[in-house]
C-alpha cells in the first residue's frame, strides 16, 4: 500500500527530540564487523529500512545477525563467511551496501559486489574505489554489472583521492586493515562517519593514524590480532540539522539531545547568521529557537567540514520565507534541488540555473500535494509543510524512512499536527510501529 505523511502547518514546535544514531556511520560498521571472526555488537542503532536492507546484505555473505528493537543493538557474527557474492538485488536498493567491497577483499581477498549504479541526486562513481582497492595489489573487472576483485595478498599503498569521497575513503580502509605494510590516504574524506568507522577498526585491533583529516595511515595487521567488540555508534548530524531547522521553521523552541554539536559547526553558524538562537547546554544538548523572520543568506556547500550538502534542502527551506534573497550553490551533485518544484507549488519564489539557485523570500508558504524524490529532499518538504498554512500530504515517503527513525513520532512529540496513512483507504498507519515491520526484521 502507498503510504503519505499529512501535515497541517502553522504550528510552533516546542519540546525534547532525542537524535537517532547515524545511519551513515552504522551500516559502515556493520560491514566493518565482517572483518574480525566472531560476534561484534553495535548500539545505537536507528530503525531504518536502510539497516533491514544491510543486514541482508551481510546475511547473504553469511555472517548471522540479530537486531534487537528494543535495544536499538546489533549482533553480527562474522565468525565464518561462506560468501563473496553481495547480489544487485540488495546492491541496488541502497547505494551505501557497496561498503561490503572493502570488507570482503580485505578479509577474503576476493569480492563480486554488484555496482550500485547513479541515484536520484546524481551520477556517482566508483573509479575512485576500484583504483584504490587496485593500488593495494587487487585486480579487479567489472562483468555484467558486478566488480570481480580479487588478490594473492594485500600490500600497503600511497593513495591520492582526486575528490575526498566518503565511499572510497572508508572502502579502502577497511581493504588495508589486513594489507601488509602501511597504507596513507592522502586527500581523504573527513567526515565525522570516518572517524567512527576508524574508532570501530581500532577498537577491533586495527592500527589507523589521521581519520578525521585530509591524511590517514592504516598499518596493516594479521587477522588473528583482530577481535569482535561492542561499539556504541554516534548521534545522526543530519537527523539533528534537520530538528533544528524544524523548530526554526515554526518559530519555535526546543531541546535536541544525543548530539555532537562540533559535528554541525558551519551549518549552525549560518542558521545562526540568518537570526536564530542556538545554545549549548550541555557537551550533548542544545536549545534552539528563533522569534522572527530570518534573514537571507548564501550558502555553498561542501565536503566536510564545510556546509554538508545533506543539509542545503532545510536550508532552501527556511531561505524561502527569509527577509532578502539568498543564493544556494550546490558544489556536490548535480540533482540535488530536487525539491525546488515541489516548494515552488507552495508559492516559494525560487529561480535555479545549473547549481545554483537564487531564493527569494516570499511572506509565507501555502499547502500543497507533494511528493518527496529523495531522502533529504523529503525531508525538506517535511519541514515546508510544517511552516505552511494549511494541510499538505506528501507522497513517496519511503524516501525518508530510509533515513529518519520515527519521524512523525517525534514531531508530534514536538506539537506537530502529522499523520502517516495508506492512500489506497485512507487508513491511520499504526503510529508507534516506526520505520520497519517485524516481517522485516
Amino acid at each position: 500500500m502507498t503510504e503519505k505523511i499529512k501535515i497541517t502547518g502553522g504550528k510552533q514546535l516546542k519540546g525534547e527530540v532525542t537524535i537517532s544514531g547515524a545511519k551513515n556511520a552504522v551500516l559502515k560498521l556493520m560491514a566493518a564487523a565482517l572483518l574480525a571472526k566472531g560476534e561484534s555488537k553495535i548500539y545505537n542503532v536507528p530503525e531504518l529500512t536502510d539497516v533491514v536492507i544491510m543486514l541482508n546484505v551481510i546475511e547473504q555473505l553469511g555472517a548471522k545477525t540479530v537486531y534487537d528493537k528494543k535495544e536499538k543493538s546489533i549482533k553480527i557474527d562474522s565468525t565464518e563467511l561462506t560468501n563473496v557474492r553481495a547480489s544487485y538485488e540488495l546492491v541496488s536498493r541502497m547505494r551505501a551496501s557497496f561498503i561490503v567491497l572493502g570488507a570482503l577483499v580485505g578479509r577474503c581477498k576476493e569480492a563480486i559486489v554488484a555496482l550500485p549504479g547513479g541515484c536520484a541526486i546524481g551520477e556517482r562513481k566508483v573509479d575512485f574505489h576500484i583504483r584504490g582497492l587496485e593500488a593495494l595489489g587487487t585486480t579487479i573487472k567489472i562483468e555484467n554489472g558486478y566488480v570481480h576483485a580479487k588478490a594473492k595478498k594485500l600490500t600497503g599503498s600511497d593513495i591520492y583521492l582526486d575528490i575526498p569521497s566518503v565511499g572510497a575513503t572508508e572502502n579502502i580502509m577497511l581493504a588495508s586493515v589486513l594489507a601488509e605494510g602501511s597504507t596513507r590516504i592522502q586527500n581523504a574524506a573527513q567526515e565525522p562517519e570516518i572517524t567512527d568507522l576508524a574508532n570501530f577498526l581500532n577498537a577491533m585491533g586495527a592500527d589507523i593514524i589521521g581519520a578525521g583529516t585530509s591524511e590517514i595511515v592504516i598499518n596493516g595487521v594479521k587477522q588473528e590480532n583482530l577481535h569482535p567488540i561492542e561499539y556504541t555508534t554516534i548521534p545522526d548530524r543530519i537527523e539533528a540539522g534537520t530538528y533544528m531547522a524544524a523548530f526554526i521553521a515554526t518559530n519555535g523552541k526546543g531541546i535536541i539531545r544525543n548530539i555532537f554539536p562540533n559535528h554541525l559547526t558551519f551549518y549552525t553558524s549560518k542558521l545562526s547568521k540568518m537570526g536564530a538562537d542556538i545554545k549549548l547546554i550541555d557537551p550533548t544538548s542544545i536549545e534552539v529557537s528563533s522569534k522572527k523572520r530570518l534573514e537571507a543568506v548564501n550558502i555553498i556547500t561542501q565536503p566536510y567540514p564545510g556546509f554538508p550538502t545533506d543539509l542545503q534542502s532545510m536550508a532552501m527551506t527556511l531561505a524561502t520565507t527569509a527577509n532578502g534573497v539568498s543564493i544556494i550553490t550546490e558544489s556536490l551533485y548535480e540533482n540535488r534541488f530536487m525539491q525546488v518544484p515541489e516548494l515552488r507549488k507552495m508559492g516559494a519564489d525560487i529561480h535555479q540555473e545549473r547549481n545554483h539557485a537564487l531564493v527569494k523570500g516570499v511572506k509565507n508558504l501555502t499547502s500543497a500535494n507533494l511528493k518527496a524524490s529523495d531522502l533529504r529532499a523529503g525531508a525538506s518538504l517535511v519541514i515546508a509543510a510544517l511552516m505552511a498554512e494549511g494541510t499538505s500530504t506528501i507522497d513517496n515517503i519511503y524516501h525518508i524512512d530510509r533515513g529518519y527513525e520515527l519521524l512523525e513520532n517525534k514531531f508530534k512529540l514536538i506539537g506537530a499536527d502529522i499523520l502517516r496513512y495508506n492512500d489506497e483507504d485512507n487508513s491511520t498507519v499504526n503510529q508507534g510501529k516506526g520505520n520497519l515491520s517485524e516481517s522485516q526484521l
